[in-house]
Order: C-alpha cells, then structure tokens, then sequence
C-alpha cells in the first residue's frame, strides 16, 4: 500500500503528543504539526542511499531525497511504520536506529505546507533495493562528500526536508 493524500495523519503539539488526526491533503493545505519520520540508509561503503521522488507525487515529486520518508498511521508505533514504509517504498527493510528529532515547517510553489515533527532514523544495508515505481523514479548509492557537493551546488534538486536533516546533522552520518 503506498501513500494516499486521503490517508490520516497523526497531529501533535511540540512535544509529539498525539492531539488528534486529519486527512493528508488537508494536513498539508493547513501546514499542521504532524509526526514524521526520514530513513537514511547506509551500505558499507559509507555510500548513502537517495531515492528520486515519483515525479506523480503531489508535492516535491522528481526531486532526490532521503531514501525513505514518510508518516506512522494512527495507532500504529513509530518502530512498526519505519519497517513498513522502508519495505513498501524500497522493496527491503534492515535494522534502523534513531539519530535525531526536530519540528520544522516549509511551504512549497503548490501552496502546501509541510509542519512536520520530524524522527529520523539509520540504517546499513547491502543489497539492492527496487523502489516501489508509485513511490520513487529512481534510486541511487552516493558518498557523503560528493552529496553534499552536490546540494550545495544544485539545492533545488533535493527535497527541503533532506536538505535541512544534512544541515543539522552537519557532518558525515554514521549509519
């Protein structure tokens, strides 16, 4: 099951207390404060795995990003929907560990909002990955150095929130 814009997401204050839920579309015409997460998976290289956004998304579609991101479902634990998801959006699933928080909020060109209380986890793997096509155009292995090069150079090819997740994690990720 991929991601729907009708889904329910979780709202919550600044402490990522649950207050209640709402459709996706109107969470993000609205720019309410939702629970997310991001998957930043590593091989052995030390290469970080980026996926291209389906350009059919309904916001940032074509752009690189996080190699998964997404939201829990109502009721279901944050452990359980970063499996999921990682599964359903990358076709694999491997051990993750939390590296950070943080709430951030980010209109775009389409008029939407992304309010996002933001859990972002890593993982290492090294085998392949086949991207769910509703999902991701594309998917690909980079080192940190020539990523970060590259973001610099062309930050209107990455999505705003993996920008922001490489700012403050600001150093080399260690899965």
């Amino acid at each position: 099951m991929t991601d729907n814009p009708t889904d329910n997401l979780i709202l919550v204050d600044e402490h990522d207390k649950q207050i209640g839920t709402a459709e996706k579309i109107h969470v993000h015409e609205q720019g309410l404060l939702h629970r997310a997460f991001s998957i930043l998976v590593f091989n052995s290289k030390n290469e970080i795995l980026l996926q291209q956004r389906a350009k059919s998304k309904y916001h940032c579609g074509g752009l690189w990003t996080n190699t998964c991101c997404s939201h829990p479902r109502n009721g279901e634990l944050l452990d359980a929907a970063i499996h999921r998801r990682l599964k359903e959006e990358m076709g694999f699933d491997c051990e993750l560990k939390k590296t950070a928080n943080f709430i951030y909020k980010a209109k775009f060109d389409n008029g939407l909002t992304e309010h996002e209380h933001l859990h972002v986890f890593t993982g290492l793997f090294d085998g392949k990955c086949s991207p769910n096509p509703e999902e991701a155009d594309d998917c690909k292995w980079i080192s940190q150095e020539e990523l970060r090069k590259d973001v610099e150079k062309n930050p209107e090819k990455y999505t705003y929130w993996f920008r922001l997740i490489l700012e403050k994690l600001n150093q080399p990720i260690q899965p």
